[in-house]
C-alpha cells in the first residue's frame, strides 16, 4: 500500500501494523497476560483465536502452553504475516491459521476449550456483537472459556463526542460500550462466572509502546510514524487517545460457557 495515496484514511490497526506494531490491542500485552493467566491453558486444550491478525497471540499461546491453536481472520495479508511468524518460531505443528468469517465459524459445536478474541467486538453494532457471542458460545465446550478484551467507555454520559473523535482518528466505525453494557452483553448471551479487569489503554502511550514492543521495537515504530507520509495520521491517533485517556479504557473479560 502506498500510504500517501489514501489521504491518511487507512484503518488504524492496519496503519499501526505497517509501522511495525505487533500488538494491536487496546490493553496491549498487559490485558492479554491477564486473560492468559486466568485461563488454565495446557497441552490438552484446544484454542480458537478469532481475529488473530498477524498471529502474535496465537504463536505466544502455542509456545507458552503447548496448545493446539487455530487462528482465523478475514485479512489475507495479515494471515500471510501470521504464517511467516508461525514458521519462523517453529510452531507449525501447533498453530493453524485460516481465512474465515467470525459470524459463521466453520467449526462444529463444542469444538474448543477456549475462544480468545481481542479488539474486535467493538467494531460491530450491538446486534452483531451478540451474534458473534452466540457463535463463540456454540463452538465452546461446556465449561469452556471466552477470553476477550476491548475498548470500554469509562463514562457513557456524553460519549457520542468521544466516540466520534475516536472513529475519526482510527478510520473505523467503532462502537465501544460501558462496563455495565459489556457485562450485560455477556450475561444476556448466556455466559456465566464473568470476571473482568480494566485499565488505561496502552496502544500508543510511550510506556505502553515500550512494554508491548520492547525499546528497540518502540523506537522503530516512532521512527516510522514520524516519516512524512505517516506523521499526520499517527499524530491524530496519538493526540486523540491521549486527550481522552480518562474516557477510553480497556476491558478484559473471562467468561464461562
Amino acid at each position: 500500500m502506498n500510504p500517501s495515496s489514501n489521504g491518511g484514511h487507512e484503518a488504524g490497526h492496519k496503519f499501526l501494523a505497517r509501522l511495525g506494531k505487533t500488538r494491536l490491542r487496546p490493553g496491549g500485552k498487559k490485558a492479554t497476560e491477564w486473560l492468559l493467566a486466568s485461563s488454565a491453558l495446557g497441552p490438552d486444550k484446544k484454542v480458537l483465536e478469532v481475529a488473530c491478525n498477524m498471529g502474535t497471540t496465537s504463536v505466544g499461546i502455542a509456545e507458552r502452553f503447548g496448545c493446539q491453536v487455530i487462528g482465523i481472520d478475514m485479512d489475507s495479508a495479515a494471515l500471510q504475516k501470521a504464517q511467516q511468524a508461525i514458521d519462523a518460531r517453529g510452531v507449525s505443528s501447533l498453530v493453524t491459521v485460516l481465512l474465515a468469517d467470525a459470524s459463521k465459524l466453520p467449526f462444529e459445536d463444542e469444538a474448543f476449550d477456549v475462544v480468545i478474541n481481542e479488539a474486535m467486538l467493538t467494531m460491530y453494532a450491538d446486534k452483531a456483537k451478540r451474534h458473534l457471542l452466540d457463535e463463540y458460545l456454540r463452538v465452546l465446550k461446556p465449561g469452556g472459556l471466552l477470553l476477550t478484551h476491548d475498548i470500554m467507555l469509562q463514562d457513557p454520559s456524553g460519549a457520542e463526542d468521544v466516540v466520534a473523535r475516536m472513529r475519526k482518528a482510527i478510520n473505523v466505525n467503532a462502537q465501544p460500550l460501558s462496563l455495565q453494557q459489556w457485562l450485560g452483553l455477556f450475561e444476556e448471551a448466556g455466559f456465566r462466572d464473568i470476571q473482568y479487569n480494566s485499565g488505561g489503554m496502552t496502544l500508543l502511550s510511550p510506556r505502553g509502546l515500550i512494554y508491548d514492543e520492547g525499546l528497540p521495537g518502540a523506537l522503530r515504530i516512532v521512527r516510522n510514524a514520524l516519516k512524512r507520509e505517516n506523521r499526520k495520521q499517527f499524530l491524530r491517533m496519538f493526540k486523540t487517545f491521549r486527550s481522552n485517556s480518562d474516557r477510553l479504557r480497556y476491558i478484559a473479560v473471562r467468561a464461562v460457557k
